[in-house]
């Protein structure tokens, strides 16, 4: 770690490399020094809004927390080292990934964005992964425009450039209309070969839409498409001033090409080689796995999307994971409280996380669904949490929590199951991150013994995705030549990282196959639930 002298001699020579990502409800800045390390974060809060049934963020907003983030860096930075940021090495923009964000040949937006969130491209998500024979998920650009399509939209005659939303900053920072492989793959179909869009389907997808006469060809509506360490412009000086507008940043800037929040969630975690991947669990949870070939086949279940270096990554996401098990931590929580117990919640979370460890590797025949809401990897647009128990069960404390613990992986593990088992992916380490993990070894265990996997979790995990487009700012910069960004991030990032790798134990991967053909079985019961609105 360096003194704060040295970091304060670092920014003031324009050393320092930024980073920003737009979550969807917090903005996160972060600036990292030439070891990588962070020395200041700001942040701004921010919702999205729902307007005539569109989950949607205010254009306007975008810039007031872009700014606001980096304001309260620039604070931040003042305090703790007594200096203003005028200069940069390097900076990158990240936000969630997919979305529409489209734009007349006046560069005025015509719609408002239309977020990751809403689930209101079904018809045109159908037709194009029939068309393709590739699955396209809601979320992503092009169902969003074809969708607009199908319903007539007066708008999508006069498009000459969609993007999403890390697409649509970075281009009004630096003028360029282009993206990150990682974050176009949301927006339309990659071929892993060319490292660019899939010919193929950008012919089929004009010849789908010809009779409707548009002015435009797919391929013109389109960013360009870039790989980490690729150049991807500059800040230019309308750039610096919408970044910061009290008019201290320079402009001239280099900038990484923009990524989406799964990209930047690789790099952070050093999951971006072959045969690796990384898991985030927390509210909900997903995991992506770098692929060593395209799968045999579409599945609906299964994503595919690129690292930002290009590599094929196949994405497993779920809506549910610790909601159900926090309410019943807090159900333990109010118990203690009503004898008169003064709870502390992590010795809570670690008493009761570490005690499922004493339970049965199948769970003692108990069962759980963590279900809040829908979950599409099982068949269901709506939820309800369960907890199912037989006479025979061996219902105890340690059974309870293991079993919310193993459901709370129940639908990941039905998706990964397809891509280990059924498509003979090889996993040599994956990632974990998030609040599944905080009480150490406990949901890395549970995770190793689901996937049949070693799972690592790094204290630097937690750093998150605006560290993560910091590093890809720092590798478009300070890379060598020839050196890839799996390189860089082994040998000039996480070298000498702290943290702790786990492997399967087989008496867990035997359980949690009992456990999931009971799982498998039981959602009938969930079907039932939901039939009866109860």
């Amino acid at each position: 770690m360096r003194s704060k002298e040295e970091i304060r001699e670092m920014i003031s020579a324009g050393q320092a490399v930024l980073g920003i990502e737009l979550g969807s409800t917090r903005i996160k800045a972060v600036l990292i020094d030439v070891d990588k390390s962070p020395v200041a974060s700001g942040s701004y809060d921010w919702e999205n809004q729902y307007v005539d049934h569109i989950w949607t963020y205010d254009i306007h907003e975008v810039w007031k927390g872009l700014q606001g983030s980096y304001q309260d860096l620039v604070k931040n930075v003042q305090e703790e080292y007594g200096v203003t940021v005028t200069n940069l090495a390097a900076a990158g923009v990240s936000a969630m990934m997919h979305g529409y964000l489209a734009f007349d040949e006046k560069d005025e937006l015509l719609v408002p964005f239309r977020t990751w969130r809403n689930t209101i491209t079904g018809e045109a998500s159908e037709k194009l992964s029939e068309l393709f024979q590739y699955h396209i998920p809601q979320r992503w650009s092009i169902a969003h425009l074809y969708q607009a399509i199908l319903n007539g939209e007066d708008h999508v005659d006069k498009v000459r450039f969609f993007t999403t939303l890390s697409g649509y900053i970075h281009w009004r920072l630096t003028g360029q209309k282009v993206i990150g492989s990682g974050d176009a793959a949301g927006m339309f179909p990659i071929n892993i070969e060319a490292k660019d869009y899939d010919s193929r389907m950008l012919d089929q997808f004009d010849e789908l839409v010809a009779d409707k006469g548009f002015p435009w060809k797919i391929r013109d509506l389109l960013p360009k498409v870039l790989l980490a360490g690729e150049d991807a412009g500059s800040l230019t000086e309308e750039g610096a001033k919408l970044l910061d507008p009290s008019g201290n940043l320079a402009s001239g800037i280099p900038m990484c090409p923009p990524e989406g929040d799964a990209g930047t969630g690789m790099t952070a975690t050093n999951s971006v080689a072959v045969r690796t991947g990384n898991v985030s669990a927390g509210t909900s949870v997903f995991a992506m796995a770098v692929l060593e070939k395209d799968l045999t086949k579409p599945y609906e279940e299964i994503d595919l999307v690129t690292t930002p270096a290009g590599d094929l990554v196949a994405m497993v996401h779920c809506n549910n994971c610790t909601s159900d098990l926090n309410a019943w931590v807090g159900l333990f929580k109010e118990f203690a409280e009503s004898f008169g117990i003064d709870v502390d919640m992590n010795k809570l979370f670690g008493t009761l996380y570490n005690k499922a460890l004493e339970g049965d590797p199948d769970c003692g025949g108990l069962l759980a669904y963590n279900y809040f809401s829908g979950e599409h990897i099982t068949g269901f647009d709506e939820g309800r949490p369960l907890f199912v128990r037989s006479p025979e069960s061996k219902f105890n404390l340690a059974n309870f929590m293991r079993v919310h613990l193993y459901t709370s992986l129940g639908a990941l593990k039905t998706g990964m199951d397809i891509l280990l088992k059924k498509e003979d992916v090889r996993l040599d380490r994956m990632m974990g991150h998030g609040g599944l993990f905080k009480t150490r070894g406990v949901g890395q265990r549970i995770l190793a013994g689901a996937i049949d996997t070693p799972v690592y979790v790094m204290e630097t995990a937690g750093e998150g995705g605006a560290w993560g487009i910091a590093l890809l700012a720092d590798y478009l910069v300070r890379k060598e030549e020839n050196e890839s960004l799996t390189d860089y991030l082994n040998n000039k990032v996480f070298h000498d990282a702290e943290g702790t790798g786990m492997d399967p134990v087989a008496e867990d991967v035997e359980g949690y196959e009992k456990f999931m053909e009971r799982y498998t079985k039981g959602l009938a019961i969930e079907r039932a639930a939901v039939d009866c609105e109860i």
